[in-house]
Protein backbone atom coordinates (compact mmCIF):
# COMPACT_ATOMS: atom_id res chain seq x y z
CA UNK A 1 0.00 0.00 0.00
CA UNK A 2 2.82 2.63 0.37
CA UNK A 3 4.10 2.54 -3.05
CA UNK A 4 7.40 0.18 -1.95
CA UNK A 5 8.22 -2.00 -4.81
CA UNK A 6 11.65 -3.11 -3.43
CA UNK A 7 12.08 -6.94 -2.32
CA UNK A 8 9.54 -8.60 -0.68
CA UNK A 9 9.41 -12.49 0.56
CA UNK A 10 6.85 -15.18 -0.39
CA UNK A 11 5.26 -14.76 2.21
CA UNK A 12 4.99 -10.85 2.22
CA UNK A 13 3.65 -11.21 -0.99
CA UNK A 14 1.14 -13.05 0.02
CA UNK A 15 0.41 -10.65 3.12
CA UNK A 16 0.25 -7.78 0.82
CA UNK A 17 -2.10 -9.84 -1.96
CA UNK A 18 -4.74 -10.32 1.35
CA UNK A 19 -4.43 -6.53 2.66
CA UNK A 20 -5.34 -5.58 -0.51
CA UNK A 21 -7.76 -7.80 -1.01
CA UNK A 22 -9.67 -7.09 2.41
CA UNK A 23 -9.08 -2.76 1.72
CA UNK A 24 -10.74 -2.76 -1.93
CA UNK A 25 -13.28 -5.04 -0.69
CA UNK A 26 -13.86 -3.05 2.56
CA UNK A 27 -14.14 0.18 0.55
CA UNK A 28 -17.08 -1.34 -1.67
CA UNK A 29 -18.98 -1.83 1.48
CA UNK A 30 -17.98 1.16 3.17
CA UNK A 31 -19.56 2.98 -0.33
CA UNK A 32 -22.59 0.67 -0.17
CA UNK A 33 -23.93 2.01 3.61
CA UNK A 34 -21.34 4.70 4.81
CA UNK A 35 -24.31 7.64 4.47
CA UNK A 36 -26.76 5.33 5.80
CA UNK A 37 -29.61 8.54 6.04
CA UNK A 38 -32.02 9.83 3.52
CA UNK A 39 -30.72 13.20 1.80
CA UNK A 40 -32.87 16.25 0.74
CA UNK A 41 -32.01 18.92 -1.62
CA UNK A 42 -27.98 16.98 -2.52
CA UNK A 43 -29.11 13.28 -2.66
CA UNK A 44 -29.65 12.41 -6.51
CA UNK A 45 -27.26 14.95 -8.04
CA UNK A 46 -23.73 12.15 -7.57
CA UNK A 47 -24.91 9.82 -10.15
CA UNK A 48 -25.70 12.15 -12.97
CA UNK A 49 -22.22 13.63 -12.97
CA UNK A 50 -20.09 10.98 -16.12
CA UNK A 51 -23.33 8.93 -16.36
CA UNK A 52 -22.92 5.13 -14.45
CA UNK A 53 -19.59 3.49 -15.38
CA UNK A 54 -18.75 5.90 -18.05
CA UNK A 55 -15.10 7.81 -17.49
CA UNK A 56 -14.98 11.67 -18.34
CA UNK A 57 -11.30 11.89 -19.59
CA UNK A 58 -9.29 14.76 -21.70
CA UNK A 59 -6.45 15.04 -24.22
CA UNK A 60 -4.02 17.58 -23.78
CA UNK A 61 -3.70 17.63 -19.92
CA UNK A 62 -0.33 18.28 -18.11
CA UNK A 63 2.65 15.56 -17.84
CA UNK A 64 3.05 14.17 -14.63
CA UNK A 65 5.53 15.58 -12.08
CA UNK A 66 8.04 12.87 -10.12
CA UNK A 67 6.74 11.49 -7.11
CA UNK A 68 8.06 13.71 -3.50
CA UNK A 69 8.68 11.69 -0.86
CA UNK A 70 5.86 10.68 1.52
CA UNK A 71 4.67 13.44 3.95
CA UNK A 72 1.14 13.67 5.73
CA UNK A 73 -1.65 15.76 4.45
CA UNK A 74 -2.98 17.80 6.54
CA UNK A 75 -5.69 20.10 4.57
CA UNK A 76 -7.24 19.32 0.63
CA UNK A 77 -8.28 22.36 -1.26
CA UNK A 78 -10.00 22.07 -4.22
CA UNK A 79 -10.69 25.74 -5.76
CA UNK A 80 -13.23 24.76 -7.95
CA UNK A 81 -15.69 23.20 -5.50
CA UNK A 82 -14.76 25.83 -3.11
CA UNK A 83 -13.60 23.18 -0.69
CA UNK A 84 -10.77 23.98 1.84
CA UNK A 85 -11.20 21.00 4.78
CA UNK A 86 -8.73 19.51 7.09
CA UNK A 87 -7.33 16.02 6.25
CA UNK A 88 -7.16 13.07 9.45
CA UNK A 89 -5.52 9.95 9.07
CA UNK A 90 -7.89 6.92 9.39
CA UNK A 91 -7.44 3.33 9.86
CA UNK A 92 -9.62 0.49 8.95
CA UNK A 93 -12.90 -0.51 10.37
CA UNK A 94 -14.57 -3.85 11.72
CA UNK A 95 -15.27 -4.65 7.85
CA UNK A 96 -12.02 -3.95 6.83
CA UNK A 97 -13.25 -0.17 4.81
CA UNK A 98 -11.22 2.31 5.21
CA UNK A 99 -13.32 4.76 8.57
CA UNK A 100 -14.53 7.91 7.00
CA UNK A 101 -14.71 10.52 9.32
CA UNK A 102 -17.81 10.52 12.22
CA UNK A 103 -20.73 11.70 10.49
CA UNK A 104 -20.72 14.70 12.74
CA UNK A 105 -17.77 16.14 11.31
CA UNK A 106 -19.13 16.59 7.81
CA UNK A 107 -16.44 19.03 6.67
CA UNK A 108 -13.69 16.35 7.38
CA UNK A 109 -11.54 14.49 4.69
CA UNK A 110 -10.14 11.32 6.13
CA UNK A 111 -7.23 9.85 4.63
CA UNK A 112 -6.24 6.20 4.53
CA UNK A 113 -3.02 6.76 6.89
CA UNK A 114 -1.48 3.24 6.42
CA UNK A 115 -0.90 3.82 2.76
CA UNK A 116 0.16 5.86 -0.11
CA UNK A 117 1.02 9.15 1.06
CA UNK A 118 -0.33 12.32 -1.33
CA UNK A 119 2.36 12.74 -3.49
CA UNK A 120 4.07 10.00 -3.18
CA UNK A 121 4.20 7.21 -5.86
CA UNK A 122 1.08 4.89 -5.66
CA UNK A 123 -2.31 5.75 -5.12
CA UNK A 124 -3.32 7.92 -2.08
CA UNK A 125 -6.99 7.04 -0.95
CA UNK A 126 -9.18 10.24 0.35
CA UNK A 127 -12.67 9.43 1.73
CA UNK A 128 -15.73 11.69 2.48
CA UNK A 129 -19.04 11.71 3.18
CA UNK A 130 -21.71 13.31 0.30
CA UNK A 131 -24.06 14.43 2.62
CA UNK A 132 -25.53 13.93 6.32
CA UNK A 133 -29.40 13.64 7.08
CA UNK A 134 -29.29 17.71 6.47
CA UNK A 135 -27.02 19.31 4.65
CA UNK A 136 -24.57 18.25 1.81
CA UNK A 137 -21.03 17.13 2.95
CA UNK A 138 -17.25 18.09 2.10
CA UNK A 139 -17.38 15.79 -1.14
CA UNK A 140 -20.78 16.50 -2.05
CA UNK A 141 -19.87 18.55 -4.98
CA UNK A 142 -16.46 15.82 -6.62
CA UNK A 143 -18.79 14.50 -9.13
CA UNK A 144 -19.33 17.94 -10.77
CA UNK A 145 -15.28 17.64 -11.13
CA UNK A 146 -13.90 18.12 -14.55
CA UNK A 147 -10.75 16.73 -16.27
CA UNK A 148 -8.04 19.16 -15.73
CA UNK A 149 -9.14 20.82 -12.66
CA UNK A 150 -7.23 21.38 -9.71
CA UNK A 151 -6.82 19.41 -6.32
CA UNK A 152 -3.98 20.91 -3.80
CA UNK A 153 -2.68 18.99 -0.76
CA UNK A 154 -1.22 20.63 2.12
CA UNK A 155 1.76 18.39 3.62
CA UNK A 156 2.99 18.03 6.85
CA UNK A 157 7.06 18.97 4.99
CA UNK A 158 5.37 22.40 4.17
CA UNK A 159 5.08 21.76 0.34
CA UNK A 160 1.94 21.64 -1.07
CA UNK A 161 0.88 18.70 -3.43
CA UNK A 162 -0.99 19.78 -6.82
CA UNK A 163 -2.96 17.26 -8.93
CA UNK A 164 -4.87 17.54 -11.99
CA UNK A 165 -8.41 15.68 -12.04
CA UNK A 166 -7.57 13.61 -15.59
CA UNK A 167 -11.35 11.27 -14.80
CA UNK A 168 -14.32 11.22 -13.07
CA UNK A 169 -16.23 7.65 -12.73
CA UNK A 170 -19.29 6.93 -11.11
CA UNK A 171 -19.43 2.64 -10.65
CA UNK A 172 -22.70 1.03 -9.86
CA UNK A 173 -22.61 -0.65 -6.73
CA UNK A 174 -24.26 -3.99 -8.66
CA UNK A 175 -21.09 -4.00 -11.25
CA UNK A 176 -18.48 -2.96 -9.17
CA UNK A 177 -14.84 -2.93 -10.04
CA UNK A 178 -12.29 -2.09 -6.72
CA UNK A 179 -9.28 -2.26 -9.23
CA UNK A 180 -10.84 0.02 -11.62
CA UNK A 181 -11.86 2.13 -9.01
CA UNK A 182 -8.71 2.09 -6.86
CA UNK A 183 -5.90 0.59 -8.77
CA UNK A 184 -3.21 3.24 -10.31
CA UNK A 185 -4.22 4.72 -13.98
CA UNK A 186 -0.75 4.31 -14.64
CA UNK A 187 2.07 2.86 -13.31
CA UNK A 188 4.91 5.13 -11.35
CA UNK A 189 2.76 8.09 -11.04
CA UNK A 190 2.01 9.48 -7.78
CA UNK A 191 -2.08 9.59 -7.63
CA UNK A 192 -4.79 10.84 -5.56
CA UNK A 193 -8.66 9.47 -5.60
CA UNK A 194 -11.13 10.91 -4.02
CA UNK A 195 -13.81 8.62 -2.82
CA UNK A 196 -17.40 9.61 -2.14
CA UNK A 197 -21.09 7.46 -2.28
CA UNK A 198 -23.30 8.38 -5.42
CA UNK A 199 -26.34 7.61 -7.40
CA UNK A 200 -29.87 7.68 -5.58
CA UNK A 201 -30.54 6.71 -2.06
CA UNK A 202 -31.66 3.59 -1.78
CA UNK A 203 -34.28 3.64 0.89
CA UNK A 204 -35.02 0.06 1.27
CA UNK A 205 -30.95 -1.03 1.97
CA UNK A 206 -30.35 2.28 3.51
CA UNK A 207 -27.28 3.02 1.16
CA UNK A 208 -26.45 4.85 -2.40
CA UNK A 209 -26.80 3.05 -5.19
CA UNK A 210 -23.12 3.84 -6.99
CA UNK A 211 -19.70 5.48 -6.19
CA UNK A 212 -18.39 8.82 -7.47
CA UNK A 213 -14.44 8.15 -8.08
CA UNK A 214 -12.51 11.07 -9.48
CA UNK A 215 -9.03 10.26 -10.28
CA UNK A 216 -6.10 13.01 -10.14
CA UNK A 217 -2.12 12.62 -10.38
CA UNK A 218 0.60 14.94 -9.66
CA UNK A 219 1.64 17.63 -11.76
CA UNK A 220 3.36 19.83 -9.90
CA UNK A 221 4.40 21.19 -6.01
CA UNK A 222 4.20 24.60 -4.31
CA UNK A 223 4.90 25.71 -0.89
Amino acid sequence: MSGDHGHTSGTGRLVTVLVWTVLLLGLWLWGRGVTGVPQGPAGPAPGDAAGPGRTAGAAGLPPAAGPLRAAVPQRIDIPGLGVQAPVVARGLDARGAVDPPPLDQPGVVGWYGSGTAPGAAGVALMVGHVDTATRPAVFHGVSALAPGQKVRVVRSDGTVAEFTVDDVRVLPRDRFDARQAYGPREPGRAELRLITCGGTFDRTTHSYTANVVASAYLTGTGR
